[in-house]
């Protein structure tokens, strides 16, 4: 599979950095259940006042955690190996695009293709990973799509592409439903040479 790879694709929160994003804690701040879609349910409130009052709250935490923002273990090395070799990269990510480019900007992260959930349908939804084959010339079936949880595996296998789990804490559910897993991100540098 490896050989088949001609770009890669990361998703940001959880996989190259570490915003500490407790949704817990936003569902808290929301007033919703604990098990709640946080875009999904967002969708389905009818009236625009609460609506409006969770889209602030909402992007209130989402720019707390671009300002605490941090770089996972080996991602910031893993990105300049890539860069060495050429590999195209991109991000897609369910964040909306002021917090990303906050994120992006304040850690320096030497990708130049991103989009957000403002960009493109939010995860699990395909339309991002197709429109990001697009701009880097390649097929959906020659991105592998890197990420930390079920929604990264479901817009790989919806889009036709790779999908790795990076897997670490409680994530490990999701290994079976991966590609390729991987336990430190220095592994996929070293898996995509092989």
């Amino acid at each position: 599979m490896n050989n088949k790879i001609k770009a890669v694709v990361f998703d940001l929160d959880g996989t190259l950095v570490d915003s500490k994003l407790d949704f817990s804690e936003l569902r808290r701040r929301l007033g919703w259940p604990e098990q709640s879609l946080i875009l999904e349910h967002l969708a389905t409130l009818d009236c625009e006042v609460k609506k409006q009052q969770a889209e602030q709250i909402i992007i209130d935490f989402e720019l707390e955690g671009a300002r605490r923002a941090s770089w996972m273990p080996n991602a910031e090395v893993l990105l300049q190996q890539l860069k060495r070799q050429n590999m195209p990269m991109a991000i897609l990510t369910r964040n909306m695009r002021q917090a990303t480019d906050l994120c992006m900007q304040a850690l320096n992260i030497p990708i130049e293709l991103v989009l957000t959930r403002d960009d493109a349908p939010a995860k699990p939804q395909p339309e991002g990973l197709w429109l990001i084959a697009e701009q880097l010339a390649v097929a959906p079936k020659e991105i592998l799509y890197v990420g930390d949880y079920l929604f990264d595996i479901q817009t790989a296998r919806n889009a036709g592409a790779y999908c790795c789990l990076y897997r670490y804490g409680d994530n490990h559910i999701y290994a079976e439903l991966a590609d390729l897993v991987v336990d430190d991100l220095l592994e996929l540098a070293d898996w995509l040479t092989a």
